[in-house]
């Protein structure tokens, strides 16, 4: 068994372009047209696979949408393990509006996961050897059982694999009940499972303090947009600044920073480098077009102008 295994339950074929402004009623003229595997799960086996690391990705895939999504993977070279569907797989539009450089984002609702092509993405990860973490990343689409990632995170205990999500919901709320290795939240997905405004930092690490203290994680990583990130374990509270960059997207850096920080921690990494590898592969997932995610290159020059505290 491979060393990460990443589950998209819901993955999409990502397409982005952009016009010189939005008019209602209007034809509008598009630019190119670009074409980006997606999914939560995928694009954290992308990054991953682009800085070297030992990485599956398993997703369902049916149609035309989810052939290119197949072929863009492979022209990747990012292992993947397929279950084929009858439904066609999900398309995303990104538009980026040049005149007031704003970026629209239409995500379409997934096709409806049949209990069958569930549990042969289950045994998928599950089948042979265990890998050293399985990362569960992205919502789950109808059909898709709510405790879907909460039955991993069980099968992790037994078998030794650590369990990282990335998700939000009923299917959050139920992996932190059974307890896993690491979860990624945004500050918007960390509100709407607290119900609390979580206005300053401080209540920010008192939230994130108390879920490790409850075991519902070792690792909780909270991501905050051009304010960089928190990262709360028993031990120790960090605080990490965003470099300052020019923006030329909105989209990926959560997978972006998810995936290297993954893959920091299968390194053997501090936990203090792990955090700055994944800041800085966050903010260059921003600085290309579309869903293009982090460039090696890029994350090796931010690093350096990643500052990190502890709280």
């Amino acid at each position: 068994m491979t060393n990460i295994v990443t589950l998209t339950l819901n993955p999409a074929l990502d397409l982005s372009t952009s016009i010189d402004r939005l008019i209602p009623g209007h034809k509008l003229r598009c630019g190119e047209l670009r074409r980006d595997p997606g999914g939560g799960g995928v694009n954290v086996a992308r990054v991953i696979s682009r800085l070297g690391g030992d990485v599956t990705a398993v997703f369902p895939a049916g149609g035309p949408s989810g052939a290119m999504l197949q072929h863009l993977l492979r022209h990747e070279k990012v292992a993947s393990h397929v279950v084929l569907t009858r439904q066609d797989t999900r398309e995303n539009l990104h538009v980026f509006e040049k005149e007031t450089k704003q970026q629209y984002r239409f995500v379409m609702p997934g096709p409806s996961l049949s209990e069958s092509a569930w549990r042969r993405c289950r045994d998928a990860v599950i089948r042979g050897s265990p890998p050293r973490y399985i990362v569960c990343s992205g919502s789950l689409p109808p059909g898709a059982p709510e405790n879907a990632y909460a039955r991993l995170a069980k099968h992790g205990k037994r078998t030794g694999a650590q369990l990282v999500v990335d998700s939000s919901g009923p299917a959050l709320r139920a992996a932190l009940d059974e307890g896993v290795y690491f979860v990624k939240q945004s500050l918007r997905e960390l509100r709407q499972l607290t119900g609390q405004k979580l206005n300053t930092e401080a209540s920010w690490i008192e939230v994130c303090q108390k879920l490790v203290a409850a075991d519902a994680a070792r690792i909780i990583a909270l991501t905050l947009g051009d304010r960089g990130a928190l990262l709360v374990t028993r031990e120790i509270t960090l605080r990490a600044e965003a470099p300052p960059i020019h923006e030329a997207t909105t989209i990926g850096a959560g997978d972006s920073f998810l995936a290297a920080l993954v893959w920091s921690l299968a390194k053997s990494l501090s936990i203090t480098e792990a955090l700055r590898m994944a800041v800085a592969a966050g903010s260059s997932a921003l600085l290309g077009p579309g869903t293009g995610l982090c460039l090696r290159k890029d994350i090796e020059r931010l690093m350096a102008q990643v500052r990190i505290e502890e709280r």
